[in-house]
């Protein structure tokens, strides 16, 4: 058994930003980050299969705002190598939220000069740059927005308002410091801003193209092969209905039944394999692991 939770823990952070191994999550000893380990922010991006359907629906629904995905069609590697993108941006969320307060900056320092390289102009004659405050604060806010539905779904249902509302003050924080404008700090706040955007979304083929390649991405293997069909669709579940209708991938009642049932059992098995992730390497440099 040690030896398959050990395969299953290998695989996990192949995809990951650990193995790009380029932070050292247990030092300095004693510094606590941007954020610390009382904070909410901590618990729920510990969650590691709650994140990652998450961030599978974050990119569904970041995509649906055509100058995002004029920045990523024009300037990202992401549909040749997806796992590549995957373990950047896993590095970014997690170094932001567990790595040492210097690791975590010069992920934040290096995310801003490669945004400032990031512009063009979209089909439809827009300009668009990766620094506009706007846009970043609508990746920002789809990232956090799924992020958070996906702890809800998978980690814990009964997370509290005031603990929801701490969360996304918390990483407005990161948001804020990339120069994102006006930043949504409440779920309530969360849902007033995406009502008030959604008529600048659309879903057109780039958008579907986009959205094929993360529902027929390659396994590395075919043992991480079923567990990525299954959470491809559990991202889809977590979009909101207005997200599902408008690209029409909406799930039946069955399939939903199923994709819930599928990932109870993934969920247990991910964290029963996982045991040397960041968040546990981050506490003890904190002295609690």
């Amino acid at each position: 058994m040690e030896f398959i939770r050990r395969r299953i823990e290998q695989q996990v952070f192949s995809l990951t930003g650990l193995s790009l191994n380029q932070i050292d999550y247990e030092n300095p000893k004693g510094d606590p980050g941007l954020f610390g380990p009382e904070s909410i922010c901590w618990k729920v991006h510990a969650d590691f299969p709650s994140m990652l359907c998450g961030g599978i629906g974050a990119l569904m629904l970041q995509m649906l705002h055509p100058l995002a995905l004029a920045g990523v069609w024009d300037h990202s590697s992401f549909r040749q190598d997806m796992i590549g993108r995957l373990r950047r941006t896993s590095q970014f969320v997690a170094g932001t939220t567990f790595a040492a307060t210097a690791d975590a900056h010069r992920l934040i320092d290096q995310v801003c000069e490669i945004h400032r390289r990031v512009k063009g102009v979209a089909p439809d004659g827009r300009p668009y740059a990766a620094t506009d405050p706007e846009l970043l604060t609508w990746v920002h806010v789809a990232e956090v927005r799924s992020f958070m539905a996906g702890y809800l779904r998978y980690g814990d249902p009964d997370l509290s308002l005031e603990d929801q509302d701490r969360y996304f003050a918390e990483v407005a924080l990161i948001a804020e410091s990339l120069g994102a404008a006006e930043v949504p700090r409440t779920r309530q706040q969360i849902d007033a801003y995406l009502e008030q955007i959604r008529p600048q979304l659309c879903f057109d083929e780039r958008t579907a193209e986009v959205l094929q390649l993360l529902l027929t991405a390659p396994a590395p293997n075919l043992l991480t092969r079923p567990a990525g069909y299954l959470m491809a669709r559990a991202g889809i579940d977590l979009l909101p209905e207005w997200g599902r209708e408008m690209a029409g991938i909406g799930l039946s009642p069955v399939q939903r039944n199923m994709v819930h049932a599928g990932m109870h059992v993934l969920v247990m098995t991910l964290r029963w394999a996982l045991r040397n992730g960041v968040s546990r390497r981050a506490k003890r440099r904190v002295g609690l692991g």
